[in-house]
């Protein structure tokens, strides 16, 4: 385990994957960290549905216009979902939950990549959240915010920039 200071500079999205399948031990550290993730009012809205299928994550690819196409070669996709008549804030609840697998996936050296579902379309129009939900078999009540795609890394990629954060504190921070 690293401090988590040098485990945010590493962290990038990853697009490109080996063949190989993530183990579960592996996926359960994902879930655990998304289950220990705060939520407002310690509710916890959200939950995971845990895709490995090879056809279902082929049919998830095509969930958006642009942008998801990578999710048929990831080893596999986590879709974070919440429910509204459980938390007003299920947004930021499922946000929370994905950005701890996030930095979980990279604490394991794993590849992952936000997919945004929510308010997004596919080639055709049709409401990606209404796909993934078709897809998967999930509920009405359940919000799906997004798809975590998975896997081995295929590509290394450089850490963040640096000098490009420091100019963003200067453009971003203010202080009072």
């Amino acid at each position: 385990m690293e401090h988590f200071s040098e485990l945010a500079k590493k962290r990038r999205s990853h697009r490109k994957y080996t063949s190989d399948k993530v183990s579960e031990t592996n996926i359960q550290s994902l879930l655990d960290a998304a289950l220990m993730a705060p939520t407002s009012k310690g509710l916890h809205s959200y939950s995971f549905c845990v895709v490995e299928s090879a056809e279902l994550l082929g049919r998830l690819s095509r969930c958006k216009a642009m942008g998801s196409q990578f999710v048929a070669e990831a080893a596999c996709a986590i879709a974070v979902m919440a429910e509204p008549e459980i938390s007003d804030v299920w947004i930021e609840d499922a946000s929370t939950a994905a950005m701890s697998m996030l930095f979980q996936a990279e604490d394991l050296g794993l590849g992952a990549c936000w997919v945004q579902v929510r308010e997004r379309k596919d080639a055709e129009g049709r409401d990606s959240e209404d796909i993934v939900r078709e897809i998967l078999s999930l509920p009405k009540e359940k919000r799906i915010v997004c798809l975590i795609a998975l896997g081995y890394k295929g590509m290394e990629r450089k850490g963040q920039n640096m000098e490009k954060i420091e100019a963003l504190k200067q453009e971003k921070v203010v202080r009072k």
